[in-house]
């Protein structure tokens, strides 16, 4: 998982991209460690209040570009594979005008790794930071 993460870290994926992609996952999947976690890299990466607390929200709001609307549908189609919420097909020929197939794989890889983190956080019972943010 280690090794997943530094490849997904060198991908051509932004890092505000992907941690808003993990940030989303993480809600999710109600996963306090990991949204927390992913909040925080956010602020650190200088993302406002706004977009952070609007990405539950994507798609009624006009914060996130084309290029993130169409990774955080790609994010949310793959987490919800179970529940009929997601169309794939959909959410996969949205990305195509914004990533090139290897940022895809990345992409792909990048909630597959989010989601196992979570489903790792969520068992362990592994609790969110109690310092504050600013």
């Amino acid at each position: 998982m280690t090794a997943l993460n530094t490849t997904i870290a060198r991908s051509q994926l932004t890092p505000v991209l992907r941690e808003l992609v993990r940030t989303r996952v993480s809600q999710m999947n109600g996963c306090a460690f990991g949204f927390d976690l992913h909040v925080r890299d956010l602020r650190d990466l200088g993302e406002c209040w706004q977009r952070i607390n609007n990405v539950s929200t994507w798609r009624g709001v006009g914060l996130y570009d084309e290029q993130e609307r169409a990774a955080l549908g790609w994010a949310e189609a793959l987490t919800r594979l179970g529940d009929g919420c997601g169309d794939q097909d959909e959410a996969y020929f949205a990305l195509k005008p914004y990533f090139t197939d290897e940022d895809i794989v990345d992409l792909t890889w990048l909630v597959a790794a989010t989601n196992t983190w979570n489903r790792v956080a969520i068992g362990m019972r592994i609790p969110p930071s109690t310092h504050p943010l600013d």
